[in-house]
């Protein structure tokens, strides 16, 4: 391992400690679903993916990921920044005018470790499947991992390529979605509820797999396993149950953290609640 599940656990409580921070002092942002996939962002970048700082689009050699769900770009602006690349410092230029942080990710900033924009959702999985196949194509042994939020699983383009992967073998590529059961208007169930999403997936002829997603050692152990079942003929799934706003007592289980800002007491409040051995941007 590169890190022992302790020092995991201490970058992903500095990790949520970067995400209350920036979207307190912008007053904007999505702080919920971050907080939520802390966990596994920072296995992902600091365990799991064989990943370089030294940034090139084209991710030659290297295992790729892909942010679908992009409104929860203070974790992943957090995760890049704390794995090195880019200054953590830039973290503060979170959706200022200028700033290479936009609320979400998008290209033309150039900001290292961004390979799509990811503004409109439901998109993420149909970019993963076309790396993946590249990858395959260039005899490239690397993964693609992409994660996925529940609630954009309520659009339709994800169901085409859902039956596009198992019938293209597209097997080099790991899908997670991060099954909090919240999105913006309430809980997924009322809004429109995804019934039962590992018979659907396996329906569609995907591996999938359960996780723990606020258990670091949990999700460590099931993202190893998914590699261990790449080559197999079928892409995999993760389906990881996580908290929304996990971490943050006040926070957590809730849609109303979805897209809202903490205010100067509700940051201090956070704060408390995440202690880390890391420093402050």
């Amino acid at each position: 391992m590169k890190h022992t599940i302790s020092e995991l656990e201490d970058i992903a409580a500095q990790v949520r400690r970067d995400i209350v921070r920036m979207v307190h002092a912008c007053q904007s942002g999505h702080p919920g679903g971050s907080l939520g996939c802390a966990d596994f962002m920072t296995a992902l970048y600091f365990e799991i993916m064989n990943h370089s700082t030294d940034f090139k689009m084209d991710g030659k050699g290297e295992d790729l990921f892909f942010l679908s769900n992009g409104h929860i770009s203070p974790v992943f602006y957090s995760v890049l920044a704390r794995s090195g690349y880019f200054d953590i410092a830039e973290l503060a230029t979170f959706r200022k005018l200028n700033s290479r942080l936009q609320g979400h990710p998008t290209t033309h900033e150039g900001l290292p470790g961004i390979r799509v924009a990811s503004g409109s959702l439901g998109q993420g999985l149909s970019v993963a499947i076309g790396a993946a196949q590249a990858k395959k194509l260039n005899k490239d042994h690397n993964y693609v991992f992409v994660l996925l939020g529940d609630g954009e699983l309520q659009e339709g383009q994800n169901w085409e390529a859902i039956m596009y992967a198992p019938f293209n073998k597209v097997d080099n590529l790991i899908a997670s979605v991060d099954y909090n059961g919240q999105q913006i208007d309430g809980p997924t169930e009322k809004v429109l509820s995804l019934e039962n999403l590992q018979a659907k997936f396996e329906a569609f002829g995907w591996h999938v797999i359960n996780s723990d997603g606020n258990d670091m050692d949990a999700i460590v152990k099931a993202l190893h396993y998914a590699k261990s079942l790449s080559g197999k003929g079928k892409p995999i799934l993760n389906l990881m149950s996580t908290q929304m706003g996990y971490g943050v007592d006040f926070m957590m289980g809730s849609h109303k953290w979805h897209g809202v800002a903490p205010n100067d007491e509700q940051l201090a409040a956070a704060l408390a609640q995440l202690s880390s051995t890391l420093k402050d941007y």
